[in-house]
């Protein structure tokens, strides 16, 4: 049936409604905009079924629309641009990078400012924050939702890193190694508790298989160990949890928690309920079997399972 709605979300980001969708805004509404139609494909591994004409439009309305900043109070939006619709955020952007390069979309040459923007905002704690304010003094602490984007985009480039890569991948698996995936480092409690069940599609969300995700995949490119005592638990948990190795959605996440952004017909913004699609509900039903989860699992137990020490 998945594919039936993915052929259907397909034809839509070649369609007028799409075109008309991109021209107001690129991002908003949730959930259903060419955005995220694009984005859960990637998610699914089918970056293959974007268009390229899709790819293309999107990249042309992010570089039209948006400052090439992250808006916050050492740098504020212009006068008469809008903080919510006119300026991006760094784990919105982290997925739209990952999805247009997975397009086959050459960022570094077309768009170098992404890559730089990722590595500009890296708190010193080894992550980024989505809360302006984090950014408005010294010592501004990372969220963990916020970083995780970032982090895998700049880790995936698909080539060679530059120092400057290296060293914001190897500080972002320090935060992550620290924090012991979902965990605050000042007190040892738990970010989250919603961070230990797994949810798809994840959009910008967060859980402990996507953390250990990228330090499996961190690990991998760079050559490095995991210390057992920072990750061992979630891989044990993992394991217990899914003792046939298939993934099951434990959660429905933020799609069905968070508000949107719409457009009245009268051209005005507001905020109120969030939509969705066919496609997307097909692929988040909670207690089912995930196959893009239960594939980024069986690369971890590859990848990371024999570089656990201690």
């Amino acid at each position: 049936m998945s594919e039936r709605w993915l052929a259907v979300s397909t034809a839509y980001l070649t369609s007028k409604k799409a075109q008309d969708s991109l021209a107001a805004d690129p991002y908003w509404p949730k959930w259903d905009s060419p955005w995220w139609h694009m984005t859960l494909l990637w998610e699914m591994g089918r970056a293959d079924a974007i268009p390229k004409e899709a790819a293309e439009a999107m990249l042309k309305a992010i570089e039209t629309k948006y400052v090439r900043f992250f808006p916050n109070p050492r740098e504020p939006m212009p006068p008469g641009k809008d903080y919510h619709r006119d300026g991006l955020c760094h784990c919105g952007l982290g997925n739209m990078y990952q999805t247009l390069a997975a397009c086959g979309l050459d960022l570094d040459h077309r768009a170098p400012w992404m890559r730089a923007w990722f590595l500009h905002y890296q708190l010193p704690d080894g992550g980024l924050n989505c809360d302006d304010k984090a950014y408005g003094g010294a010592g501004g602490s990372s969220s963990i939702q916020s970083t995780l984007p970032a982090l895998e985009a700049v880790l995936g480039a698909g080539r060679p890193l530059t120092p400057g890569e290296e060293h914001f991948v190897d500080l972002g698996a320090e935060y992550l190694l620290e924090r012991k995936l979902a965990f605050r480092r000042r007190d040892g409690q738990l970010m989250n508790p919603d961070f230990l069940n797994i949810g798809f599609p994840r959009f910008y969300d967060y859980d402990i298989l996507r953390g250990l995700a990228f330090l499996s995949e961190w690990a991998r490119l760079r050559r490095r160990r995991v210390p057992r005592r920072a990750v061992g638990w979630a891989f044990d948990s993992m394991e217990d949890r899914f003792p046939d190795a298939r993934v099951r959605i434990e959660k429905e996440g933020l799609v069905a928690t968070e508000d949107t952004l719409s457009q009245g017909k009268d051209g005005n913004w507001f905020r109120g309920k969030t939509s969705s699609f066919t496609l997307l509900d097909s692929v988040r039903k909670v207690g089912s079997p995930c196959e893009p989860l239960t594939r980024q699992w069986e690369n971890i137990k590859k990848n990371l399972g024999p570089r656990l020490e201690g």
